[in-house]
C-alpha cells in the first residue's frame, strides 16, 4: 500500500506538469504571433496605398462609412492570407520556418534600399495616383446616379431618407472603400508578409494582430485624413520597415524552429 501511495504521485505530476508547459508554450506562441503581425502590418500600411484610399475618401465621404468598407476588406484579406499560410503547415516545419526567415530578410533588404534611395517627399507620386483612381471612381458613380436618377443617401447632406442608417454600409461609397482596398491589398507586401507570418507562427495570433493593426493603420488614415498622409515622411516608415522585418530574420539565429514559436 505505501508504495502503491508513492508511486501515484510520481505518475500524475508529470501529466499536470506536462499540460501547464503545453499552455504556457501556447500563450506564448499567441503573443509573439500577435507582435509580430501588428508591428510588420503598421510599418507596412503607413504610407501605402491602401492608407491614402482611406484618407482621401475620408475627407469627402462619410468616415463610417469608408472605415467600414476598408476595414472588411483587409479583414477578409487578413483570414484569407492566414489560411493560405496555414495551409502550407502540411510541409514540415523547419523548412517552411527558414524559408520564411529568407523571405523576412530579402524582404527586409529591399525595404531598406527602397527607403534610402527614396527622397523625402516620396510618396506624393502615390497620393497623386490615389486621387486619380478616386476621382475617376466618382465620376462613374455621378453618372451611375443621373442614370438612376436622385435618392442616392450619398448625394448631399440636404437628403434626408429614412433607411439612412443602414444604407450607409451598403451604398455605393461602402462598396468603393471595399473594393479600392482589395485590391490594392491584393498582392501587397503586407499581403505576402502575412502568408508568410502564419506559416511559422501561431495562426491565431497573426490573424488578430493583422486584424488590430490595419485597424490602427485605417483609423488613423480616417481619423486623420489627408493632413496625415503629408505628413507621414515614407521614407522614414520604409527604412524602420526594414529594420523589423531584418530583425524578425535575424531572431531566427536564437530560436528554434520546434520551439513552438
Amino acid at each position: 500500500l505505501c508504495c502503491s501511495l508513492q508511486k501515484g504521485p510520481s505518475q500524475v505530476a508529470p501529466v499536470h506538469i506536462a499540460s501547464e508547459e503545453s499552455a504556457d508554450k501556447t500563450n506564448l506562441g499567441f503573443i509573439h504571433a500577435f507582435v509580430a503581425a501588428i508591428s510588420v502590418i503598421i510599418v507596412s500600411e503607413l504610407g501605402d496605398k491602401t492608407f491614402f484610399i482611406a484618407a482621401i475618401m475620408a475627407m469627402r465621404y462619410n468616415r463610417l462609412t469608408v472605415l467600414a468598407g476598408a476595414m472588411l476588406a483587409l479583414g477578409l484579406m487578413t483570414c484569407l492570407s492566414v489560411l493560405f499560410g496555414y495551409a502550407t503547415t502540411v510541409i514540415p516545419r523547419v523548412y517552411t520556418y527558414y524559408v520564411s526567415t529568407a523571405l523576412f530578410a530579402i524582404f527586409g533588404v529591399r525595404m531598406l534600399r527602397e527607403g534610402l534611395k527614396m527622397s523625402p517627399d516620396e510618396g506624393q507620386e502615390e497620393l497623386e495616383e490615389v486621387q486619380a483612381e478616386i476621382k475617376k471612381k466618382d465620376e462613374e458613380l455621378q453618372r451611375t446616379k443621373l442614370l438612376n436618377g436622385p435618392g442616392d443617401v450619398e448625394s448631399g447632406p440636404g437628403t434626408t431618407i429614412p433607411q439612412k442608417k443602414w444604407l450607409h454600409f451598403i451604398s455605393p461609397i461602402f462598396v468603393q472603400a471595399f473594393t479600392l482596398t482589395f485590391l490594392a491589398e491584393w498582392g501587397d507586401r503586407s499581403q505576402l508578409t502575412t502568408i508568410v507570418l502564419a506559416a511559422r507562427e501561431d495562426p491565431y495570433g497573426v490573424a488578430v494582430g493583422g486584424t488590430v493593426g490595419h485597424c490602427l493603420c485605417t483609423g488613423l488614415a480616417v481619423i486623420g485624413g489627408r493632413m496625415i498622409a503629408q505628413k507621414i515622411s515614407v521614407r522614414t516608415v520604409t527604412i524602420i520597415g526594414g529594420i523589423v522585418f531584418l530583425a524578425f530574420a535575424f531572431s531566427a539565429l536564437f530560436i528554434s524552429p520546434d520551439s513552438g514559436f
